[in-house]
């Protein structure tokens, strides 16, 4: 499969990501960030899917310093255990550095028209909302992303575009926790956040056990329409 190999910020070594090229360029990048499954079918595909809108894909193996070319799925008690496992060890500061580096990588890759955004998913939605605080990206979505109840004391860093898909019955994301994100992020200028009723968490990868066909085609298309807007 297309890979790039990507230098750490740390200097502690080097990442690979898988990499997914538009028809055309010069063309706006898109960070593409993993689940806890890895960068696994369901992500390599979402990469294709967002090179076919016109885009640079490219999705970085964040959990390199654990284990490089983790590529399990949902589909068994077993990998379900393990991708917790890999999740529970998995420093969150140093993979935003990680996506950091991808980002500032994905700017200056060739056929790259220097605008660049991220889109996750899971644990990937709960980095893209951290991007949206830490980072220059230039627009961030988040697909059900976990916890991030927990980060909205950063919401006064966010400057740019940022878009949030909530799934209704969510089994990682409480009620409580959904509305307070709706209390603290609604109205703010730049940040959209959709709720999608009787839908559970993941309901847009595809084969998935909570894939729902309705509730993603109307995410992925704002999603599709925001990269359209400001990336190019």
């Amino acid at each position: 499969m297309p890979e790039i190999t990507l230098q750490a910020s740390d200097n502690s070594g080097s990442f690979g990501a898988y990499l997914a090229m538009p028809k055309q360029v010069p063309a706006g990048a898109v960070v593409m960030i993993q689940e806890i499954f890895g960068v696994n079918h369901a992500m390599r595909s979402l990469c294709d899917w967002v090179a076919d809108m016109g885009f640079i894909a490219i999705c970085p193996d964040l959990f390199w310093r654990i284990e490089p070319g983790i590529d399990i799925t949902d589909g068994s008690k077993e990998e379900w255990d393990r991708a917790f496992a890999l999740m529970n060890q998995f420093d969150q500061a140093k993979g935003i550095e990680d996506l950091k580096a991808t980002l500032a990588a994905a700017r200056v890759l060739p056929g790259c028209n220097g605008r660049a955004g991220t889109m996750g998913f899971c644990l990937g939605g709960r980095l893209a909302f951290m991007m949206a605080t830490e980072s220059d990206s230039d627009c961030n979505i988040s697909y059900y992303g976990v916890g991030i109840e927990g980060l909205l004391d950063g919401k006064d860093r966010i400057h740019k575009p940022l878009l949030l898909h909530v799934a209704e019955q969510d089994r990682f994301v409480s009620e409580e926790a959904r509305k307070a994100m709706q209390a603290a992020l609604g109205g703010m200028g730049g940040v959209a956040l959709h709720v999608y009723p009787g839908v559970d968490h993941a309901f847009a990868r595809m084969g998935g056990h909570s894939w729902d066909g309705r509730a993603a085609t109307i995410a992925n298309g704002r999603s599709a329409e925001l990269l359209a807007t400001t990336l190019g």
